[in-house]
């Protein structure tokens, strides 16, 4: 068998696993391969992320998802009768039950109080980001700073970073966010034009507000939340406002098991 032959082989072999859907099991990083990362992102530069503090949040839940979704032109699809279309929902934060949450650590029998617990869900950024791994297009990327994030405009809408994610995290636009007068998103205002809009078939997600970031300011969720529900800061940095909350809070992550490495800390 020549060289040009087993390459294509080993390629289509490849190929055929992420096909039958074993973007997950490919997504989970070794443990090796976890602390490797860890050791060079925790020593230097900056790596973003965010404390969600659980006890508070309900209230102001809704200005932190409104102000998210106007910057970003995230559409709102409804049903003929008003409600919420979820086939085809876009979310980029939103509210999950707690159990759904946190599937691995809900315990037998949970307490009423985290039965009825609704908690503030969205992209981890992961330290070792399954999405990335298994994009064909490198449509989805890591920047140095931790931070995951789409190009738009690479996306072939295969959906295996769909996937690959293992917190249901994505969306893909089945139908296109744009009204038909173009100035509008469905369900919403007025086109922000600091914010690309997307594409029916393309893949869409939480981007920790990098464009925010790049001017000095944080991300908007963080920025809505009235009552410091949402920490945000570098974690990297142990003098941070963020370092000072972990340091002072027990905090879990969703699905840390997996060696995922997740940005996102919830206190409970």
């Amino acid at each position: 068998m020549d060289e040009n032959r087993r390459d294509f082989l080993k390629k289509a072999g490849v190929g055929t696993l992420v096909g039958l859907g074993v973007a997950s099991a490919v997504g989970v990083v070794t443990e090796k391969e976890g602390k490797a990362a860890s050791s060079v992102e925790e020593t230097s530069g900056t790596r973003w992320g965010m404390v969600i503090d659980t006890r508070k949040g309900s209230a102001s839940f809704s200005k932190c998802q409104k102000a998210c979704h106007s910057i970003h032109n995230v559409p709102e699809f409804t049903l003929d009768d008003g409600s919420p279309d979820l086939k085809n929902e876009i979310k980029w934060i939103w509210q999950e039950p707690y159990y759904n949450s946190f599937p691995t650590k809900a315990g037998e029998f949970l307490s009423d109080t985290l039965k009825s617990k609704k908690v503030t869900v969205l992209c981890n950024h992961c330290k070792n980001p399954p999405c990335v791994r298994v994009c064909p297009t490198r449509a989805t990327f890591k920047r140095d700073d931790g931070i995951t994030l789409m190009d738009f405009h690479r996306c072939i809408g295969c959906r295996f970073c769909m996937v690959g994610c293992p917190y249901g995290s994505r969306s893909f636009n089945w139908k296109d966010p744009r009204s038909d007068d173009g100035e509008t998103v469905v369900g919403g205002g007025k086109i922000d034009p600091k914010f690309p809009t997307r594409e029916r078939g393309v893949v869409e997600k939480c981007n920790f507000c990098a464009e925010r970031l790049a001017i000095g300011q944080i991300p908007a969720c963080a920025e809505a939340c009235e009552d410091g529900a949402i920490t945000f800061g570098n974690l990297n940095d142990p003098n941070s406002e963020i370092r000072k909350v972990l340091k002072e809070n027990n905090t879990i992550q969703r699905k840390s098991e997996l060696g995922t490495g997740p940005s996102v800390f919830y206190i409970v």
